[in-house]
């Protein structure tokens, strides 16, 4: 595959690049703001196959307008999209294949499929979800929290989020608790803890490098190219593995 990274200077693209690379495909483009080979998408006007985005949600306009306009799939891996890019994004993916996830981990998108599973089955229960991330993180919180919190209330669509509890006073019974810790440099740690007060079931996912993230990606990728319009996921592209 011949692919365009963009967000090529921060670390997950330089990660994303040389994984890529190592493993036989050709980076027909790197693209960032701060400067690379092209300090923008509409620079480079060669041949490709598909987009990588590591960069930021605010390029979402300028990314979703690209590849509509070049019929090219792409992969969109930051996080924070407001509701307005969320739309770019979805009008987008009428017209090309769009592969949106914040977390690019396979094994996140199995503890996806697990959370929304215990949930349909464990009944009636207490669930809190912990997530820990490396002390310059932006958003809280995370965009793998609000996707998990987001998957559970799909097996259970009463249930309302509980974003840092910060007052005293009962539990409600029909709440994910979220919390988010900030420290060092913390790759990434995904807890989700269900109990009903007479067992506890506990679902914990720890990211040990960032490479996960990329081999991630490029896996999603060589599945993406082969798509019709629309807006797929890692639970999407699980299912066809």
């Amino acid at each position: 595959m011949r692919l365009i990274i963009n967000g090529a200077n921060g670390r997950m693209g330089h990660m994303v690049t040389k994984m890529a690379e190592d493993s036989g495909e050709t980076i027909a483009a790197k693209v960032d703001i701060t400067g690379a080979e092209y300090s923008s998408l509409e620079s480079f006007t060669g041949d490709a196959d598909c987009v990588i985005d590591f960069s930021n949600h605010k390029a979402t306009g300028e990314i979703t307008a690209y590849c509509v306009k070049h019929n090219l799939p792409v992969l969109i891996a930051s996080t924070g999209q407001t509701p307005e890019e969320l739309n770019l994004i979805r009008e987008a993916a009428k017209k090309v294949p769009v592969f949106l996830s914040p977390n690019m981990s396979i094994g996140v998108a199995l503890l996806a499929d697990l959370a929304e599973k215990v949930t349909r089955i464990f009944g009636s229960c207490d669930i809190e979800l912990i997530e820990a991330h490396h002390n310059q993180k932006l958003d809280v919180p995370s965009g793998t929290a609000l996707m998990l919190a987001n998957r559970i209330k799909d097996a259970k669509e009463s249930l309302t989020f509980n974003i840092g509890r910060h007052e005293n006073g009962k539990r409600s019974g029909n709440e994910i608790g979220i919390h988010a810790l900030r420290y060092g440099s913390e790759v990434g740690t995904h807890e989700i803890i269900f109990s009903n007060g007479l067992e506890t079931i506990t679902l914990k996912h720890d990211a040990k490098d960032r490479a996960l993230f990329a081999k991630g990606a490029l896996s999603a990728v060589k599945w993406l190219v082969t798509q019709k319009p629309g807006l797929y996921n890692m639970k999407d592209f699980l299912a066809e593995a």
